[in-house]
């Protein structure tokens, strides 16, 4: 006589469970399946080291009209700019935003997550795993973007010996700053995917906050100031701007290296616990 066994379901306690391994293979494999990840991490990379380099390049051709006063302050000011473009920098947070938003709100769009949660009951780990596989991707993807720029740039600007190197003093700070931009927009993005869960809305909202309204909020006053600077991109210039000079209007309330730094570890952090405990609770 032949003794039926129940078959054995993830996370009830009984049987196989599912592996934390396990789960980031499968996150690993969802994150790359998605053409728009591929597409969108090498046009992204394609478009910001390209706007950087452009910009090395009009400034040696123009290097002969320039100015003794913009000759004399273009190192470090404006050597460490071409390499770090503002143009460059909105659209590297834009997509990896999106990106990281995608991994979220996809699973929701497609139904997908029903069969994730219906597998794997317990979400946090879900949502763990995502988040390990999201942040070393973004953190290598940024290292990539961020040293190709730095040395193509600082190459080119050698023409004239106005070239950097990444012993000059605020230079490593700035390439590591940008290295790590994408990977704190992304693990935003996969929060506000997270709490919103609609694709348009979700990237709407991040376009707001990550990009639109760092630059409606004047620093003039102390509350506006403090607001200014708790934004990640605001954090991203003060960290790359390595001039000893300040070229433009006065600053009242400048930020500190150290706020920026911690600007860069709150908002991925509180992302991450924000996910962690909302969809939980959520319905699917």
């Amino acid at each position: 006589m032949t003794t039926l066994t129940k078959p054995a379901t993830a996370g009830t306690g009984t049987g196989a469970r599912v592996r934390f391994g396990d789960l980031v293979a499968a996150e690993w494999i969802k994150l790359w399946s998605l053409r728009s990840t591929c597409w969108g991490l090498a046009v992204t990379a394609l478009i910001v080291v390209g706007t950087n380099v452009n910009s090395a390049i009009s400034d040696m051709n123009n290097w002969a009209r320039y100015s003794p006063g913009i000759r004399d302050n273009f190192v470090p000011t404006w050597s460490i700019r071409d390499a770090f473009t503002d143009p460059a920098a909105l659209v590297l947070v834009l997509a990896t935003a999106s990106i990281g938003a995608i991994m979220i709100v996809g699973e929701y769009s497609s139904g997908l997550i029903r069969t994730t949660f219906a597998a794997v009951p317990a979400r946090r780990s879900v949502l763990a795993a995502k988040f390990l596989v999201v942040t070393p991707v973004m953190l290598a993807y940024g290292a990539v973007v961020s040293g190709a720029s730095f040395w193509v740039t600082q190459a080119i600007l050698s023409r004239e010996d106005v070239g950097l190197s990444i012993s000059y003093p605020g230079a490593l700070q700035a390439v590591t700053a940008s290295a790590l931009l994408p990977a704190v927009c992304a693990l935003v993005g996969m929060g506000l995917g997270a709490l919103i869960r609609h694709t348009a809305t979700t990237i709407v909202t991040a376009t707001l906050l990550l990009l639109m309204l760092p630059t409606m909020i004047e620093p003039n006053q102390p509350w506006k100031a403090a607001l200014h600077h708790a934004l990640p991109l605001n954090a991203w210039q003060r960290l790359t701007d390595i001039s000893p000079v300040n070229l433009g209007p006065p600053i009242l309330y400048p930020a500190t290296i150290t706020e920026s730094w911690l600007v860069y570890a709150i908002w991925p952090l509180v992302a991450a616990v924000l996910t962690l405990i909302v969809v939980p609770r959520r319905d699917v």
